[in-house]
């Protein structure tokens, strides 16, 4: 079974997989094949194992936006080490925590298995993918190791046996509060489906259409559709008609037929659940104008037949002055949400890059028997015909603050924001 879904997922890489022509050669299949293979006819081989050795094929393709995953349908599980850590210069500091109580915020991992921090980065630098401590991203990388050294910030070190806790569920925030007179604080953690901001805006907008200020965090932000913010952008930008200039995300669509089969699929499943008619309209036309029409024709260049690459949104006189907040735990439609922002003399871009994995995009969904899961990029940016694939990733901020251990103790992307609202205020009276 296991060989007959990886001989399956490589054709997938090497003819449906948007980044396939700029990547031929990269992977190694065989390798991993044989393994797959070897341990099958062993009966050695379980879920965790193969998911394990086909993620770590997929790092051949040096694509963030490239996932391999179980599917929780009850009877299999993920797990993690239930905290999550951030490289700052030698040591991962702990900046979240779930279902590990043995550690704190603001605990710094020295070492794992005895190997130092910095040691660890070179091991792992297929894994990592990035060349700025704040962007790399442990959370599969400890998991592979027993024994965690540990300081914390009173400076008393200890050693920790390393345990793994059933992972928990993604836990959607859209929300809203007044953190002062003038100033309103919206907080987005996806784009998966318009809805939830639709209903933030019926109970807000009569508020935000007086409000002076208006900061919006997307700090964490997994991306999903951008269709879901529409009825947001009209207070993005200035009052009157703005003209667009999206050429920066021109792309081609890989129409094979499977990718259509896949696609076609979880847009009809969608529409049968959507309320929103804008939404509803824009993803029929998606359906018809793209698969439909182009099935089995390979790469097709959409962008003469579509009006997204440049475009127009009325905005309005309020919120006078806004402040996005952005990290690179904000990807795939957050880091479009973010370069729409930066169009706009409205906003101030504040914190670090975004992910910036829209070189290949719009995934499809391949699954098998109920337990694994890939997606994978259907569109590649016709950009990439101009600079390197490695060039550095993310929609830059305006204002660029470093990620440093203080961050774990106050939120000084915040007070940025605040304090630069304040001499705004000051500015235009």
């Amino acid at each position: 079974m296991y060989t007959e879904i990886f001989q399956e997922l490589v054709n997938i890489m090497h003819h449906d997989y948007a980044g396939y022509i700029d990547k031929k050669g990269w992977d190694n299949p065989e390798r991993y094949a044989d393994s797959i293979r070897d341990l099958e006819n062993k009966g050695e081989l379980t879920i965790n194992g193969f998911l394990e050795i086909v993620q770590d094929y997929l790092l051949d393709f040096k694509d963030p936006h490239i996932f391999f995953n179980l599917i929780g349908n009850g009877l299999q599980k993920e797990y993690d080490n239930g905290f999550r850590v951030r490289r700052y210069k030698d040591k991962l500091y702990v900046t979240a925590t779930t279902n590990e109580k043995r550690i704190k915020l603001g605990d710094a991992i020295l070492s794992l298995d005895r190997i130092p921090v910095l040691e660890l980065v070179k091991k792992h630098k297929r894994q990592l993918m990035e060349s700025k401590a704040e962007r790399e991203s442990w959370r599969k990388i400890i998991p592979r190791y027993s024994v965690a050294k540990i300081v914390n910030p009173q400076g008393n070190i200890r050693t920790l046996d390393l345990k793994k806790y059933e992972k928990e569920e993604y836990k959607q925030s859209h929300t809203i509060k007044r953190i002062d007179n003038d100033t309103l604080l919206m907080t987005l953690s996806d784009f998966f489906e318009p809805t939830p901001i639709d209903h933030l805006l019926e109970i807000y907008g009569e508020q935000l259409q007086k409000t002076q200020n208006l900061i919006i965090d997307v700090r964490t932000n997994l991306g999903g559709s951008t269709l879901s913010y529409k009825s947001l952008e009209k207070y993005l930008f200035p009052k009157g008609k703005n003209k667009i200039d999206f050429t920066f995300y021109n792309m081609k669509v890989n129409c094979t037929n499977r990718n259509a089969d896949l696609i076609i699929k979880v847009i009809e499943e969608e529409l049968e659940k959507i309320d929103n008619d804008e939404y509803r309209e824009r993803l029929k036309q998606w359906k018809e104008q793209t698969w439909d029409k182009h099935r089995g024709k390979g790469f097709v260049n959409l962008n003469d037949e579509s009006s997204e690459n440049t475009y127009e949104i009325t905005g309005q006189d309020f919120p006078r002055s806004i402040i996005v907040l952005t990290d690179n735990y904000c990807g795939s439609a957050g880091d479009i949400f973010v370069y729409l922002c930066k169009q706009t003399p409205k906003i101030t871009v504040i914190g670090r890059p975004t992910m910036g994995v829209n070189d290949y995009s719009n995934l499809s969904e391949m699954v098998w028997n109920d337990q694994f899961k890939l997606m994978y990029a259907t569109s590649r940016l016709d950009q990439l015909d101009h600079r390197e694939i490695s060039a550095e990733q993310g929609i830059k901020p305006d204002v660029y603050i470093p990620w440093t251990p203080e961050h774990i103790e106050k939120d000084l992307d915040m007070e940025e924001a605040i304090k630069l609202l304040r001499e705004l205020k000051t500015l235009n009276q």
